[in-house]
């Protein structure tokens, strides 16, 4: 099947060119818009139906109205002046308040986009009165939008409705700000806009230059690039239409980690093919360019496949976990990769077909065999001092892992908004009111008995919740139109995102309503604080499950690419270390050296998946190279090296790249640890796991790594004898040389 794919796209390659790219420019201009429709940021929307605060939100949508798609901005509304409101001053707020609630907020436009390919999110806010401050500095108002704080449409709604407040409230003698989530959203958004752009022109110009000083060629560093751009604008659009076919909702994260995927192993699995054509055609130099692209594509596609397989295997498994954000973001980015392997089987060498040896112009490296040089010198090492290689690596990777004593989890949304508006305006209402009433814990309570709630009703659970010890104000009962359903809010006196007002609501809140719900009703405890201390109960239940099943399935995988037994089972500790080093690493910087809470929540499956299958692309490089290497003849000492020699530049080009796309992932506010953490991650798994702890093993046992099975010299010459190295280099090469290994 893969020879089939390579041999069509070689044979072939303009017709393949010209598919993909018109399949690249249709489904890239309908992702954006796709995407915005299937993408979900309401995180208490993904946990399953059974936990608590998800029959809160069931409630809170079927008896009280609220929109699942609507986000709350919080407004501060105070004198310019900083003097106490007056009772005029409130008349003014109230009237300025309804005008801006019978306003149309139209979405602006970007000039550049064709209006059909954007949905429309123009619309009219609902405002309504929230309270006003005891030493009356301020009056809140709660304005509701409709939409996905992650679509930049709803985005440009809310600024254009910012500005407009703004200055129509600055007209009457008052000022104003804003908090919230989606507010926050857009204050991150526009304070890290501009180093968004330059984190992904420095990727950019990255791969270019790496690819420039790789292979000397306009080519080969632009068309990787090209070429990942197009398979990553089908990507994109496939997954938002399976998404919109299959009613599955994405977590609005999604996109940009299917961009950062896409272009890191895109690159990889390009450098792969074209670092293996370049060797080929300098030992066959007569052999016409689109015979070598086949042999060379049907060769180094059964490593890819097996790579962007195991890929695949460990985000399926993403698919058994019960929180649905892990449950999506799974199946997506598999489904994406599998376009990238698709892409990488057919584009890729399509390209290598059409180009020939122009692919490497101006350079005239093709011309003769280099000489081993630095990865010839290091393949000697390695394969040299492999139990000195082996002991150092380990001793890294220890020290590293040793960061996981005393690890904590964080479900909170880290300080990404720090220093923003909204986080200012969010501390102003925090020194007149206690902290939670921005974002309330809420209880929602439904008759079961058939009769109709009062407010007398419940007056013991609010007085029950008023003596909790962590409360600062319980709101007054609020009864739906038909009596059938009440909804108290309760307001911490902790910052609703801390582990504090988790450990609130999960805990205290939540035994008071156990213990005072009147009988004929059910209670629930709902809001952001009470979601998060659900979604840390379902992470937990998910890890259990997912981390074994994901090594299963790629330890599986490894077994039938390498027909050993024991190979699979050095690859899987070699990656497993390589997960410790990482999180003990992330753990030392963040929590343990910056004071953070904890790392991340999503941060160790996270890592999990893309630092194991990601870096496992790397040990199936450097493994199959070596088995290839030790069919040849000569000691396995030598082989490790030759496959050091040949598969370091490859290996270390690929995993700068792939590191610094994950790096630019700092650029989004809250991903300042995901994107440390896999960049970290992936250096590691390319220049420490691959290139000198695998390759150590591997010198180590020689060709019994390979039991049951081991691969037995050929006793024939290969089929074709490369061009007669230069002296200096048949000095370099001398490790080929039997004799050189007798001393072992």
């Amino acid at each position: 099947m893969i020879r089939a794919l390579t041999r069509f796209s070689t044979r072939h390659p303009w017709k393949v060119i010209a598919l993909w790219a018109v399949l690249g420019f249709a489904l890239a201009g309908l992702a954006p818009s796709l995407m915005a429709r299937v993408t979900e940021s309401q995180t208490g929307d993904f946990l399953p139906r059974s936990y608590d605060s998800a029959a809160a939100l069931r409630i809170a949508e079927e008896q009280f109205g609220v929109d699942p798609d609507a986000t709350t901005v919080t407004v501060l509304v105070a004198r310019a002046d900083g003097k106490a409101l007056g009772a005029a001053d409130e008349e003014r707020v109230k009237a300025e308040a309804a005008k801006l609630a019978q306003r149309r907020v139209v979405m602006p436009r970007a000039d550049d986009r064709p209006q059909f390919l954007v949905p429309d999110r123009s619309q009219t806010p609902r405002i309504a009165p929230a309270m006003v401050a005891p030493d009356r500095s301020f009056e809140l108002l709660s304005v509701e939008l409709v939409g996905n704080a992650a679509d930049e449409g709803v985005q440009g709604v809310f600024r254009s409705f910012r500005d407009s407040a703004r200055t129509q409230f600055a007209e009457a003698g008052l000022r104003t700000g804003f908090t919230g989530s989606l507010a926050e959203v857009v204050d991150g958004a526009d304070a890290h806009g501009t180093a968004a752009k330059v984190g992904g022109i420095l990727v950019t110009v990255l791969i270019v230059v790496l690819n420039v000083l790789v292979f000397r060629s306009v080519l080969a560093a632009l068309l990787p690039l090209l070429a990942v751009a197009v398979i990553g604008g089908v990507a994109g659009g496939a997954v938002a239409g399976l998404a919109l076919l299959t009613g599955r909702k994405l977590d609005a994260s999604t996109p940009s980690l299917i961009s950062v995927v896409l272009l890191g192993i895109g690159i990889d699995y390009l450098l792969f093919l074209l670092f293996r054509f370049r060797e080929h055609l300098r030992a066959r130099p007569e052999q016409p360019a689109r015979e070598a692209a086949a042999q060379v594509a049907g060769r180094v596609g059964g490593a890819i496949t097996s790579a962007a397989l195991t890929i695949v295997a460990a985000f399926a498994t993403l698919g058994l976990a019960s929180f649905g954000q892990f449950r999506s973001l799974g199946p997506a980015i598999a489904a994406a990769v599998l376009v990238m392997l698709l892409g990488s089987l057919t584009l890729m060498p399509a390209l290598l077909a059409a180009a020939g040896r122009r692919m490497f112009w101006p350079s005239r490296s093709l011309r003769r065999v280099p000489a081993a040089g630095r990865a010839g010198r290091f393949g000697l090492l390695v394969a040299r001092r492999p139990l000195t290689v082996l002991t150092a690596s380990l001793a890294l990777l220890g020290a590293l892992a040793a960061g996981l004593i005393g690890i904590r989890m964080d479900y909170g949304r880290g300080d990404s908004g720090s220093g923003t508006p909204a986080a200012a305006t969010a501390t102003e209402i925090s020194r007149a009111l206690p902290a939670g009433v921005s974002d309330p814990t809420s209880v929602y309570v439904a008759a079961t008995d058939g009769a109709l709630l009062t407010t007398a009703r419940l007056d013991e659970l609010s007085r029950a919740l008023t003596r909790v010890e962590g409360v600062g104000q319980v709101a007054p009962t609020v009864l739906n139109q038909d009596h059938r359903a009440a909804r108290i809010d309760v307001y911490p006196t902790v910052d609703p995102q801390s582990p504090q007002a988790r450990e609130l609501a999960s805990g205290p809140v939540r035994d008071a309503v156990a213990r005072h719900t009147p009988a004929g009703t059910r209670a629930h405890v709902g809001g952001t604080a009470a979601i998060f201390a659900d979604v840390a109960t379902a992470v937990d239940h998910d890890l259990r499950i997912v981390f074994p099943v994901a090594a299963a399935l790629i330890a599986l995988i490894l077994l039938l690419l390498l027909r050993s037994l024991l190979a699979p089972v050095v690859l899987m500790l070699a990656v497993g270390l390589g997960f410790a080093a990482t999180l003990g690493a992330a753990t030392l910087l963040f929590q343990h050296s910056l004071g953070r809470p904890g790392v991340s929540f999503t941060l160790p499956l996270v890592l999990f998946l893309f630092v194991v299958a990601l870096g496992t692309d790397y040990n199936i490089l450097i493994t199959d190279r070596i088995r290839e290497e030790m069919q040849r003849p000569g000691p396995a000492r030598a082989a490790v090296a030759r496959a050091v020699r040949h598969t370091t530049p490859a290996i270390a080009t690929a995993g700068l790249v792939l590191a610094g796309s994950f790096a630019t992932l700092a650029t989004t506010p809250g991903s300042e640890q995901i994107a440390f953490a896999m960049a970290l991650g992936i250096m590691l798994s390319a220049l420490v796991l691959s290139l000198l702890l695998v390759p150590a093993v591997a010198a180590l046992l020689g060709r019994a790594i390979w039991w049951p099975v081991r691969p037995r010299p050929a006793a024939a010459a290969p089929a074709w004898t490369p061009p007669e190295p230069s002296a200096g280099e048949r000095s370099d090469h001398s490790y080929a040389d039997s004799r050189s290994w007798s001393h072992m």
